[in-house]
């Protein structure tokens, strides 16, 4: 029997995402564009959906959560939950780990073709194994 080994505790990552939220709050600021949180399926919705609900408490912005499903042998094949317009959006995009940077740069693509407002990056986790230059805005 192996014990599980946790890198944060239930209170502590609400503590966390609850600090995140507050910091991407500030950074949405000052402007009115919808926000659109997207979620990598499928601990990166989740991620999504708990600091969605914080951020409401912050800011006014019209705001949207969907998830984005890759298929890791080829992650060039992005799908999104939800059709939605990201023109001028501001859009974050959440990952519960950030290893290599490779999920993240393959998931920054489609959305970059979308032309959003700003995108912001969003891990709980981030291990210093980069292998590709994409780092979170906020862990």
């Amino acid at each position: 029997m192996t014990d599980k080994r946790y890198i944060l505790t239930k209170e502590e990552a609400n503590q966390k995402m609850h600090r995140m939220s507050l910091e991407l709050a500030e950074n949405l600021s000052g402007n009115d564009a919808p926000v659109i949180l997207i979620g990598v399926w499928k601990n990166g919705t989740v991620l999504a959906e708990k600091m969605g609900a914080f951020l409401k408490q912050y800011i006014t912005n019209t705001m949207q959560i969907i998830s984005m499903q890759m298929d890791k042998d080829h992650p060039t094949q992005v799908t999104l939950s939800e059709n939605v317009t990201m023109d001028r959006a501001n859009i974050v995009l959440f990952d519960d780990v950030a290893n290599s940077g490779r999920t993240l740069l393959y998931a920054l693509k489609p959305i970059l073709e979308k032309h959003p407002r700003s995108i912001q990056t969003v891990v709980l986790v981030e291990r210093m194994h980069k292998l590709f230059p994409v780092n979170p805005n906020y862990v």
